[in-house]
């Protein structure tokens, strides 16, 4: 049977080519030996050059090359029972990771050592007591749940950003919706930033959907004390819809916000800021700010929006961050 891993040379037993193909052509010896095949019998395919040793106790029952799902049932089986594929991984499998890793994460229960003997080159071993593999049939690559693989992904961010950036990207697509997150975040008794990923939870029903539209709110609206604008609001298009990212819609102003996590490279603006621009041809004036004009340059950001909304009609007080911003 042709495969895209390589080629099936002999024909298997129906419980074990079953279990192959599901498998991506990968087996261990107890599957092997379980579906009928002697411990002679495997040895003999071995030396025939029918399958291939692959790890310890893994084989690839075709020969060629192994394709990725391939790899990821060698590092699955490889690393025993109640392995789960984590972080990274999963979010390869679930659809919001990026582009596959070289390491594969793998999570299994505190008291295994998978590379205790043999070390495991390219795989990344978690342990953890909340390793569980979501509900899935026999033949489906074992991973943890969307909401797991998010939280775990965002206890080993490196900062608040790249841990939002997480959270938007499983809602974002789909995967997961915050209130399922929150359920998964009760379950654990213990998380790194529990407070800060309960009001993260909250921020992101409301529509920010991207570290920098948080930045934004916090940093540049809120710590100024700017109107609160309606997040990703709905305009009717033509035919079709646009979704601005904070829309003052009393005083016809939107600020949109580029950044690398909601717009491809390509069509990033180049300069940190722009203004005068109007939305289609209706009469609401657009500020555009960058990452720049977010985080070093917020407190200028602040008095631009301040001053074009006081030109629409806004009696309220902007007020500096701190002692040494100049906003009035």
């Amino acid at each position: 049977m042709k495969r895209k891993a390589g080629y099936m040379t002999k024909p298997l037993g129906s419980k074990l080519g079953t279990l192959a193909y599901y498998q991506e052509g990968i087996v261990d010896r107890d599957q092997a030996i379980n579906a009928g095949l002697s411990t002679s019998a495997v040895g003999r395919r071995v030396r025939s050059g029918d399958w291939q040793r692959v790890s310890r106790g893994v084989y690839a029952t075709f020969t060629g090359k192994s394709n990725r799902e391939a790899k990821l049932w060698i590092t699955v089986l490889r690393t025993g029972p109640d392995a789960v594929l984590s972080h990274e991984t999963a979010a390869e499998l679930h659809g919001f990771g990026g582009k596959p890793a070289k390491e594969i994460h793998v999570t299994v229960p505190p008291g295994r050592r998978p590379a205790q003997h043999r070390p495991l080159p390219g795989v990344i071993i978690h342990r953890s007591r909340n390793a569980q593999a979501e509900p899935h049939a026999a033949w489906v690559l074992p991973r943890t749940s969307p909401e797991d693989t998010v939280l775990d992904l965002i206890s080993s961010a490196s900062t608040f950003n790249e841990a939002y950036m997480w959270i938007c990207r499983a809602v974002g697509r789909g995967v997961t919706v915050p209130q399922l997150l929150r359920d998964a975040l009760g379950k654990r008794a213990r998380f790194r930033w529990r407070a800060w990923l309960t009001e993260a939870l909250s921020e992101n029903e409301q529509g920010l959907d991207s570290p920098l539209e948080r930045r934004y709110v916090r940093d540049v609206e809120r710590a100024h004390g700017l109107p609160a604008a309606k997040r990703q609001a709905r305009r009717r298009l033509g035919s079709g819809n646009m979704y601005l990212d904070n829309l003052y819609a009393r005083y016809r102003l939107c600020v949109e916000l580029d950044g690398a996590t909601t717009h491809p490279s390509e069509g990033r603006w180049t300069d940190t800021e722009r203004d005068n621009e109007n939305i289609a041809s209706t009469d609401i004036r657009t500020l555009r700010f960058g990452w720049v004009g977010v985080t070093e340059r917020r407190c200028q950001s602040a008095q631009r929006v301040a001053n074009s909304l006081r030109r629409s009609g806004w009696a309220g007080d902007a007020h500096p961050c701190g002692p040494e911003c100049t906003v009035h």
